[in-house]
């Protein structure tokens, strides 16, 4: 009977199958191990020599293990292969899904872990070159070259560095003596005693700085600067004074810039080039002109204050969070058993004796006098949740804000399922108990005394067939009799963004 259930749900997922399960079906089918299956390619893994393959969609195997050799998937159907020699040199090459070699089999080193525009960089003999994901020759092997932000390499030749874009161009003739790292197409060059430059990701100088020591550009084009003192002021990049050199500590926001002195903070708005002092040690922006106070162990409860300082939701709260649902931007309180949800315009949003039990990115989920409610913001509506009787709390209590796309709930029969935002049923109401883990996509059921794993798709990952299970870091181990089984977490996020 199990395995008929198993084989239904198998059936009715395969519409809206996620990678993860694709990979658990090929798996299952060919009778071999698949790992890092993504938009239609994985590879394949032979128990006996440890070789690895790449299957397709369909279960087709597209190039067959051979050897101990290892693949790694790159990006759709681009792999690259390492082959180990028998006088244990590594080979690499650049191939596609049928094993053609895209960068031929040789002795060098083939840097995956950074890409920009389907590009990699090839290491040999001490030079390095980079090509595309075609196998074409983007810039020929030169003395070094690295990644230098968005769609930029710094390459070096004849002794300096050269600025090329990702198509293998170079952009300025200007040779410098280091490489840079571009960060938002800027980049800050000390040419010491107080002056330097600001360029951008071709090489033109923005700014020229004569008389101040540049700490950080993160928040051009207002500039951090410091002192032989070690202490911290904000310039503009004219080299306008805008905050004395007298802070400690200084930490740089969207919109704002924080500056720490003597435990107090004081904020920089960008928008009106004004440094506002506050009372309180730290403040975190919650929206337009809000701020909410942090804890410290001295003053472990929180207010709502105003850029200029002016407190306007007093110093009592335990926990204070700016929420933004349907685009619209609120402010949750909480102090004690008591709940508060105010709008932008810091006016109540509920009526009274609603509990808040989740918070969703486009509604709230409500309790009162045992009975549940989905709260719509953008026409206020209540409308009840008439098949639950209880929410559990996924894990792990994290206020009512969710960090999870589902909650589990249980209804007038005693069964746990769980359901959306929206009220729609995820995982069926048959189940004796449900587990989650934090943001992982994996999800362990019980019924029956057994266990089973599945996702926020509904996809039975593993059976309901195992005695227990442990948790670590990586995954999920399954017991049955003397055997064990392995699934290893991913992101629900990734996994739902995947469809």
């Amino acid at each position: 009977m199990k395995k008929l259930f198993f084989v239904l749900i198998s059936s009715i997922c395969m519409a809206q199958q996620t990678d993860q399960y694709t990979q658990i079906l090929l798996s299952r089918k060919l009778g071999k191990e698949v790992r890092s299956y993504a938009n239609g390619y994985g590879v394949i893994v032979d128990p006996e020599t440890e070789g690895s393959g790449i299957v397709d969609s369909s279960g087709a195997v597209t190039l067959a293990p051979a050897g101990k050799n290892e693949i790694i998937h790159l990006l759709k159907n681009r792999f690259m292969l390492r082959v180990k020699e028998a006088d244990s040199k590594i080979k690499t090459a650049l191939i596609d899904e049928k094993g053609k070699q895209l960068i031929p089999l040789d002795i060098q080193k083939l840097d995956a872990s950074w890409s920009i525009n389907e590009r990699i960089i090839s290491s040999k003999e001490g030079k390095e070159s980079v090509y595309d994901f075609n196998g074409k020759e983007i810039i020929p092997f030169s003395d070094k070259i690295k990644f230098a932000g968005q769609n930029r390499f710094f390459v070096k030749k004849e002794g300096g560095w050269y600025i090329y874009d990702a198509n293998g161009k170079p952009v300025s003739d200007r040779r410098f003596d280091e490489n840079l790292y571009f960060y938002k197409n800027r980049a800050y060059i000390s040419s010491g005693g107080r002056k330097g430059e600001i360029i951008d990701n071709n090489g033109v100088v923005l700014n020229t700085i004569h008389d101040n020591n540049i700490d950080n550009i993160g928040a051009y084009p207002y500039l951090i600067t410091k002192n032989k003192k070690g202490k911290y002021g904000i310039i503009d990049a004219d080299e306008n004074r805008i905050a004395e050199e007298i802070y400690d500590e200084v930490f740089l926001g969207t919109r704002y810039i924080y500056l720490i002195k003597s435990e107090k903070v004081s904020i920089f708005s960008k928008e009106a080039k004004e440094v506002f002092p506050t009372e309180f040690g730290y403040v975190k922006s919650l929206f337009g002109n809000l701020f909410t106070t942090q804890k410290t162990l001295k003053n472990p409860k929180m207010a709502v204050i105003r850029v200029n300082g002016e407190v306007v939701i007093p110093k009592e709260y335990d926990n204070i969070e700016g929420i933004k649902i349907s685009g619209e931007d609120f402010i949750y309180l909480i102090k004690e058993n008591q709940q508060r949800f105010l709008d932008k315009d810091l006016k109540n949003v509920l009526k009274p004796g609603y509990q808040i039990e989740r918070i969703f990115p486009n509604s709230l989920i409500l309790r009162k006098e045992n009975i549940y409610y989905r709260y719509t913001v953008t026409d206020k509506s209540y409308k009840e949740l008439k098949n639950v009787t209880s929410i559990k709390e996924n894990g792990v209590f994290y206020y009512p804000k969710t960090i999870f796309p589902a909650m589990i709930c249980k209804n007038n029969l005693g069964f746990y399922g769980m359901i959306g935002e929206n009220g729609e049923e995820i995982l069926p109401f048959i189940y004796d108990d449900i587990i989650t883990f934090l943001s992982d996509n994996e999800i362990v059921v019980q019924k029956g005394g057994k266990y089973g794993v599945t996702n926020y798709q509904n996809e039975p990952l593993k059976e309901v067939i195992f005695d227990k299970y442990t948790t670590d870091k990586q995954g999920i181990k399954l017991y049955k009799d003397k055997t064990t089984d392995y699934l290893y977490f991913t992101d629900s996020v990734n996994e739902k963004d995947s469809q």
